[in-house]
């Protein structure tokens, strides 16, 4: 009777992890991502403001894309905690290298709140002098048009912010490269149906475009303070202010900096915990839009049941879904290319996409930049006790702060 049971939840997660990989595929071919020709004379001056801290794997070819950019007006704006930060240094010695765009380098000492990336936005904020601004995170390298094309869609005085999807480029390593998948696939298949289903009512991270105004309509970068996802937050807090969020049919290349086991699940489980107490109702359902999971529990129930056809066909299924899902998201939506040579390795990422989920449930701690937080109610953090670390998966025994 167990293994018979194990077949029916089997089947049914096999069946719901389907039914999400159509929502995909429908997300996909209605927005369509025809990388048209750029044909705009829309090209208002930009302001990039760029967090950054310490050194990280291709961090200078990283910063470099930004001040090759085929756009006519735009000043560059980096900040770290110290001027003898290294990742600063590597921005001034570019800012040198290209004289002809305007760069200012600053630094913003010790933050004062718990989120050190938006408390260094708000200096940037302050200096910066166009209207529009461009937050990108520091391990994003882009194309010479990228600022032409994330910017187009705010020619239209209803868009408030424009995001983008990206692709996972690993640096090295195989657990790089299964974080990079995740990126490139599963990433982008929950953008895509998010947007389909309801709009795009937040943004990510490694690319958002805005303007001053609105970022200081929902309390400026001081009202995320306190928030571990602050990207999700501007992104909310902005479409709740009747402005439409645009998802930009432009992808950028994110570089995963993490080569080590441990480095890596850190990062994931640190992205999942923060997904779940920020969303908690959407995150508890990801656990349906998995295949692999329910493939192996369908094997292995069917071998130790003696219906070993039948699990056979439900780990080929998945297996098979999962693969074709990195090909037409990874591969056809954001031109990753490993995505396509790599596609039957990703029912590997998609599992441990499932265990890296029960992780997320395990504490409510994250280490961020060699510092550890406690997550409370709506995502936001508290500055753990110093000294602390954490294990991937460990859990917290200590109360949630109220």
């Amino acid at each position: 009777m167990i293994t018979n049971l194990l077949l029916v939840v089997a089947l049914l997660g096999s069946l719901t992890s389907f039914v999400f990989f159509l929502l995909v595929v429908a997300a996909v071919v209605r927005k369509g991502f025809v990388h048209n020709p750029i044909h705009s004379s829309f090209k208002p001056p930009v302001s990039v403001l760029k967090p950054v801290h310490g050194m990280e794997p291709r961090l200078e070819q990283n910063l470099e894309s930004f001040f090759q950019q085929d756009y006519p007006n735009y000043e560059l704006i980096f900040c770290a905690r110290h001027a003898d930060d290294p990742a600063l240094l590597a921005a001034e010695q570019l800012s040198a290298k290209y004289p002809n765009i305007k760069t200012k380098i600053l630094t913003c000492g010790e933050p004062k709140w718990p989120n050190a990336k938006v408390y260094s936005l708000s200096h940037m904020l302050e200096v910066a002098e166009n209207e529009l601004i461009v937050i990108s995170d520091s391990d994003v390298q882009v194309t010479p048009e990228y600022l032409e094309r994330v910017v187009r869609p705010l020619e239209d005085q209803r868009v408030g912010l424009v995001t983008c999807v990206y692709r996972g480029v690993s640096v090295k390593g195989f657990w790089s490269k299964l974080e990079a998948l995740g990126m490139s696939v599963e990433m982008t298949s929950g953008v895509l149906v998010a947007e389909m289903l309801e709009g795009m009512k937040f943004a990510l991270g490694p690319t958002m475009v805005t303007r001053k105004d609105c970022v200081r309509a929902v309390g400026g970068f001081e009202a995320f303070a306190d928030y571990c996802a602050d990207d999700y937050l501007l992104g909310n807090l902005i479409e709740k202010q009747g402005h439409q969020v645009v998802l930009s049919d432009h992808a950028v290349d994110h570089i995963v900096v993490h080569r080590s086991l441990i480095e890596s699940l850190k990062h994931q489980v640190r992205w999942m915990r923060s997904t779940r107490f920020s969303r908690p109702k959407g995150h508890f359902g990801t656990v349906l839009t998995f295949a692999m999971p329910f493939g192996v529990l369908g094997l292995i129930a069917g071998v130790s049941g003696h219906h070993a056809l039948l699990g056979a066909a439900i780990f080929g299924a998945t297996y098979l879904e999962r693969a074709m899902q990195s090909v037409i998201t990874g591969y056809g939506v954001v031109g990753d290319r490993e995505a396509l040579k790599q596609a039957w390795l990703y029912p590997l990422r998609d599992l441990l996409g499932f265990f890296l989920w029960c992780g997320s449930y395990l504490g409510s701690k994250i280490d961020w930049r060699a510092e550890v937080y406690e997550l409370t109610t709506n995502g936001r953090m508290l500055r753990a006790d110093a000294g602390a670390r954490i294990a991937p998966f460990a859990s917290s025994s200590a109360e949630t702060p109220n």
